[in-house]
């Protein structure tokens, strides 16, 4: 089963930058956004075979997540916990028949951290949900829009795995960011966002990436627009698929795509086992590594990396907004500042 997730700093922009020749080539079975900063009504795009599900926030133009599925969901539900934590739209769950799959957009602890005491409340909650979820009543599987009445609430025993995705907001690790040491007091590095992202993972979940590839450097799903750090490759690694330790033996894959432009993040797989499916020892070292030779390929071969690549180029050049000094890109280069809102 493949799965995208994606942080697309406004679905609206990204249509016009590769977004759907995009899906087409890669073909999930779940597409997870994050930041589409709209409501449902305010585009419209032909993506043929998939049941579409948004929660917006009640701010216009602000944070947001949507999941597209080919397989229809069990059930879907929207936020959760408490009412603070129901108004900017970033949660979505659906249920499969194996697993629930969770996207959420982190709140980022803006400039000076100023929003971290919440990030902290948020942290605990959230985590809280993962391992016993207060799940509201779920939406009949229709797509199109938030349905489920945030004040009702049902509390079954969860008896089905986990899969979490989206942008979390934090680099974990000083390997999963290029300047760790000028960074600690900067939100997505805190060394307060780090202690959450561990006590996650003590609680019985595993960094899918990670366990694939412990120590691989350079590996990172953000960027500036600043300074040409995505050609630098000066960036974090802030977007994940977390799934519950019972699921990690069934990780196939987890690509990072950066060299798929239209957001300032780029888009990131999971391959996993279907039910029943089972892999062999040696298939991650020799059949799993050519079927990802072949999909880079056919990706390469799509001529919208190329246009929307000159076409980020351009926006960089001619906007502004894009100047900055070298101080503050490797200084100062932490999520918060690509953010209009958080």
């Amino acid at each position: 089963m493949k799965l995208i997730s994606w942080n697309v700093n406004g679905l609206r922009a990204c249509l016009g930058k590769g977004f759907l020749e995009f899906c087409q080539a890669a073909d999930p079975d779940v597409i997870c956004l994050q930041e589409t900063k709209m409501k449902p009504e305010q585009a419209e795009f032909d993506l043929p075979g998939y049941t579409r599900f948004w929660n917006s926030a009640d701010k216009a133009g602000y944070s947001g997540t949507a999941l597209f599925t080919k397989r229809p969901p069990l059930s879907v539900t929207y936020d959760f916990g408490d009412d603070q934590h129901r108004h900017e739209g970033r949660v979505i769950t659906a249920e499969f028949e194996d697993f629930y799959l969770v996207c959420c957009y982190t709140p980022n602890s803006k400039d000076e951290l100023k929003r971290l005491d919440y990030r902290m409340v948020w942290e605990d909650d959230f985590r809280s949900y993962l391992c016993a979820p207060d799940l509201s009543k779920p939406v009949v599987p229709g797509g199109e829009g938030k349905q489920s009445p945030s004040g009702e609430t049902a509390e079954p025993p969860r008896k089905k795995p986990v899969i979490l995705c989206g942008d979390l907001n934090v680099a974990a690790t000083e390997i999963d960011l290029k300047n760790p040491k000028s960074n600690e007091k900067n939100p997505g590095y805190s060394i307060q966002e780090r202690q959450k992202f561990r006590e996650l993972l003590d609680a019985g979940f595993t960094d899918a990436f990670r366990y694939l590839y412990p120590d691989k450097t350079g590996a990172y799903t953000w960027w500036s627009y600043r300074m040409k750090a995505r050609e630098k490759n000066v960036g974090w690694r802030i977007d994940y698929f977390v799934v519950q330790d019972e699921l990690r033996d069934k990780i196939k894959d987890v690509i990072l795509h950066d060299d798929v432009f239209g957001s300032d993040h780029c888009p990131i797989e999971l391959d996993i086992a279907e039910a029943g499916e089972i892999l062999s020892e040696n298939k991650s070292s020799s059949s799993i590594q050519m079927e990802r030779r072949v999909w880079r390929q056919r990706l390469k071969e799509s001529a919208f990396i190329k246009d929307t690549t000159s076409r980020l180029m351009r926006n960089c050049v001619n906007r502004p907004k894009f100047i900055g000094t070298a101080a503050t890109i490797f200084a100062n280069p932490g999520p918060a500042s690509h953010e209009s809102g958080i």
